[in-house]
């Protein structure tokens, strides 16, 4: 991999990065001043996530430079209690700042118009204690801490695209057959095209796109699942990304007039739609994931030990609604029990094929661990901030960690499901583990208390102890009950 800056700048697709010369984790707020008189930008969109972990936007039409300088400089004030459940009305300001490195020319407004993404401060000028960017942030400053190791993440993100067919299609795609299929087969393979240069043109990191399994029909509804993938970065840029990634790929959905949906399931007894997450570490640079015999190291083993422990709780953060239930079910390819295996697809975790990277004459074997947890229901910036938790857990509890790998791995339980835990099987369950396990969470003040109560409750509200089971014997309510969802995350 060349790292070179001239290399990575030249045929980079996006336009802040060619007309700068110089990357975005380089970008000043003079340079995007520069960018914003070169190309005549009109308008300046301060993005955010919020609670619900959608993209917000605040729009400012620039009045003069001093204008300009005055957003870039010190953001906005907003109603805080409108975006998150855990501020006051009678304290409901706070603040949302530009971070300049997270800035991308908006390729759907007419006029020229520069989105970038906001953290969030409290009246003080404080990072804002129960936002999720925070906590994200303060879970990678204590692995560092702890441990003086990097996690590297990356999302891969299913969805489907669904549109209404009033004919019957030439050249009809295959149900549960639909992976990596090419037109005519698949009908939506310019639109996922246009997604993955769209993402690029953003600055975000798109390794690869293909048409999924999922390929169904309901009544006249055509539903097609397809997949983007992003590459390794670090936690806090995965989150953001993420969010600006589903936005983007809902909008290019709309000019299309198609619905897209990242909802775990649609259908009961077709393929569902997750979002897994493969982990990295590094530790002064250097992968830790693998020793010299290319096998997986201790750290390696340890840290998916940890996660393993708490993967039950994790669902809180990264399974958020009652249908991601009917999705973990078996022989879809989609985690029922906590174990972890090479290659198998129906692992909780999964060690995928590594690869091997020559850079100035040094080869290094780069190794990942995927958590096949996740959905598109997720909070990603709680759901990273708790893998980074579980792996922290795992790094400074080792012994404990390599045991509980060790016990877990599908050679040593020969697929006995009485032998391994269960996931949950409700958000109701999955809330009651997030309380067993909230002391991890909480640990170094990383999760505030009242961010954990929260979540809590909000999966508690839901009732639904018994739904999975009542929708797995009545496929009609299922199907209802996964239109309530559609557009969740």
């Amino acid at each position: 991999m060349n790292h070179n800056p001239d290399a990575l700048i030249s045929l980079n697709p996006n336009p802040l990065v060619r007309h700068l010369g110089k990357l975005p984790m380089d970008f000043t707020k003079e340079d995007l001043i520069k960018f914003v008189k070169d190309k005549e930008v009109r308008m300046i969109n301060l993005c955010h996530v919020a609670e619900d972990n959608r993209l917000k936007t605040l729009n400012f039409a620039i009045g003069n430079e001093n204008h300009l300088n005055e957003i870039l400089d010190h953001g906005e004030r907003v109603d805080g209690s409108s975006l998150f459940s855990y501020v006051e009305q009678n304290k409901s300001d706070v603040y949302i700042k530009p971070k300049v490195k997270k800035a991308f020319l908006n390729p759907f407004n007419t006029s020229p118009t520069l989105n970038i993404m906001c953290g969030y401060f409290d009246e003080k000028g404080n990072p804002l204690e129960i936002a999720p960017q925070n906590i994200l942030l303060k879970a990678q400053e204590k692995l560092q801490k702890d441990m003086g190791i990097d996690l590297k993440v990356l999302c891969e993100l299913e969805f489907y695209i669904i549109t209404r067919q009033e004919i019957e299609a030439l050249y009809p795609g295959t149900s549960q057959k639909n992976y990596q299929e090419s037109s005519p087969f698949v009908k939506f393979e310019q639109i996922r095209n246009e997604i993955l240069t769209t993402l690029a043109a953003a600055g975000l990191p798109v390794k690869y796109g293909h048409a999924e399994v999922g390929m169904l029909q309901k009544e006249s509804n055509l539903m097609e699942q397809h997949e983007v993938e992003l590459q390794l970065e670090p936690p806090e840029d995965m989150a953001d990304h993420v969010s600006i990634a589903k936005w983007m790929i809902r909008n290019i959905g709309a000019k299309h007039g198609v619905e897209i949906s990242f909802a775990p399931k649609l259908m009961y007894g077709h393929a569902g739609s997750g979002m897994h997450v493969h982990i990295s570490a590094t530790k002064n640079d250097e992968s830790i994931m693998t020793s010299t015999d290319r096998k997986l190291s201790d750290e390696a083993r340890a840290m998916i030990g940890g996660v393993l422990k708490f993967a039950p709780s994790l669902t809180a953060f990264g399974n958020m609604v009652p249908t991601s239930y009917l999705r973990l079910v078996p022989r879809q390819e989609a985690p029922t029990n906590v174990f972890w295996d090479y290659k198998n697809r129906e692992a909780l975790i999964r060690v995928p094929l590594g690869w091997q990277i020559e850079e100035n004459g040094k080869h290094e074997h780069m190794q990942t661990f995927e958590l096949r947890l996740p959905d598109g229901s997720a909070n990603v910036y709680l759901l990273l901030a708790g893998i980074l938790m579980a792996v922290d857990y795992g790094l400074t509890n080792k012994e404990t960690a390599l045991q509980i790998a060790d016990e877990t791995l599908l050679e040593a339980t020969k697929f006995k499901r009485d032998s391994v835990k269960s996931l949950p099987t409700s958000c109701y369950e999955s809330a009651k583990l997030l309380e067993k396990h909230r002391e991890r969470y909480e640990k170094g003040h990383v999760f505030p208390r009242r961010v954990i109560d929260g979540v809590i409750q909000r999966l508690r509200q839901y009732d639904d102890q018994n739904l999975s089971e009542e929708l797995r014997k009545d496929s009609q309510k299922a199907n209802e009950t996964t239109k309530k969802y559609l557009h969740c995350g």
